[in-house]
């Protein structure tokens, strides 16, 4: 399986191509809609999502609600668009139209690809570039996720995110009794964290901010039951899944940390106190105490609950913007302002869930290939049965 995205931040749509999704498949519009829904929500967002009610189209690939196993064409417009048309148009421009269209963007926002982008690319007018590197192509990429979680959920593998810090406040309670409970709590609070006392200190913090003019980020945590052992593989660094997970949560927007399990206070534990003991009994077979690697050893899973931590950076586009060069006149001025959020940590949340039910869903057919769904379920219930037998 893999995905293509296509689309800028004001143009007429995102369109995501997902192909190797097997045939039969059960997929509607909804599946899709209710993963966008949940992206637009969240406590910080701003008026682009008042604007912005996104809807799925899909064009190909799927019909009468099962996959056919062609590519899947999932289209989602941009209501916006009726207002960018000259600004954005693909046709070239008359003097007349020039005159009206806003003046070419030459101050690079500090955070932002803007600069980088017109230095690699050549473009003198930096829309080019901030229109395509918008975090508004998370849209089309949780399209591909809602694909991925229905496959998923057809073979009993659930995924569900939380929110666990915020412009430094920390969730300290942070437990749950199976997925479903935490997928239940998580949309219930505006900020999708389990603590309801830090979420309400989450959101005085996102107020504190946007009084301010200012933008905070945040760790997000997306979390994985059902899979079986051994996906992925130790024999190849390129094929280890635990690294294919970090390098598509990096490659979100704003990303700029991943964790597996513990992550980084692994390095501040004795190894009697980071790896997870094995038990076996005749009922479950194999399992581990704890879950400190987050679900991985040896770049495979283990059975237990995957779990990825993703640190948001504060979002780069400021109300009370930073100083910086024109490129032009190579002047000292502040940054150009675009319409932004406060605070797009529990958005985030929903993004990284499904990038990595993404990660998860290519490496499970990957690993059982299958161009039907039936066989598909056949070969990994054969794992499981295996694995039980082990």
């Amino acid at each position: 399986m893999r995905y293509l995205t296509a689309g800028e931040s004001h143009g007429p749509q995102q369109t995501t191509i997902i192909e190797g999704v097997p045939a039969h498949l059960e997929l509607l519009q909804e599946d899709i809609n209710k993963e966008l829904l949940r992206r637009q929500g969240g406590y910080g967002r701003g008026r682009r999502m008042q604007i912005e009610k996104d809807q799925v189209e899909i064009l190909s690939g799927v019909r009468h609600g099962k996959t056919t196993g062609a590519p899947i064409t999932l289209v989602v417009k941009n209501d916006d668009y009726k207002h960018w048309t000259k600004i954005m148009g693909t046709e070239p421009l008359s003097e007349e139209e020039e005159k009206e269209v806003k003046r070419k963007i030459t101050r690079p926002r500090p955070g932002h690809a803007d600069l980088n982008g017109a230095i690699k690319y050549n473009h003198r007018d930096m829309r080019n570039v901030l229109e395509r590197s918008s975090a508004r192509e998370t849209t089309a990429r949780v399209c591909a996720g809602a694909v991925a979680k229905k496959l998923l959920k057809s073979l009993g593998i659930e995924v569900a995110g939380q929110v666990l810090e915020i412009g430094g406040v920390k969730a300290e309670n942070t437990e749950y009794n199976g997925i479903k409970d935490l997928q239940e709590r998580t949309e219930s609070s505006p900020v999708r964290c389990l603590d309801e006392e830090a979420g309400k200190k989450m959101m005085d913090a996102i107020d504190q901010a946007k009084k301010e003019g200012d933008s905070i980020g945040g760790v997000v945590q997306a979390v994985v039951e059902g899979l079986p052992v051994g996906l992925g593989s130790y024999v190849h660094y390129d094929r280890k899944l635990d690294g294919k997970i970090s390098g598509a949560v990096m490659s979100i927007n704003a990303f700029k940390g991943v964790e597996i399990g513990i992550g980084f206070e692994a390095a501040r534990k004795p190894g009697s106190k980071v790896h997870d003991e094995i038990t076996w009994d005749e009922k479950e077979g194999y399992k581990r105490k704890t879950n400190n690697l987050g679900g991985f050893e040896g770049g495979m899973t283990n059975g237990m609950p995957v779990l990825v931590q993703g640190v948001m950076k504060p979002i780069p586009t400021l109300y009370k913007p930073l100083n910086s060069i024109d490129i032009d006149s190579k002047e000292s001025f502040q940054a150009s302002i675009e319409r932004s959020d406060s605070c797009a940590v529990p958005a985030a949340s929903v993004v990284m869930e499904n990038v990595v039910a993404f990660e998860v869903a290519k490496a499970i057919v990957e690993a059982f290939g299958a161009d039907r769904m039936d066989a598909l379920k056949r070969n990994l219930e054969e794992q499981r049965q295996w694995e039980r037998e082990f």
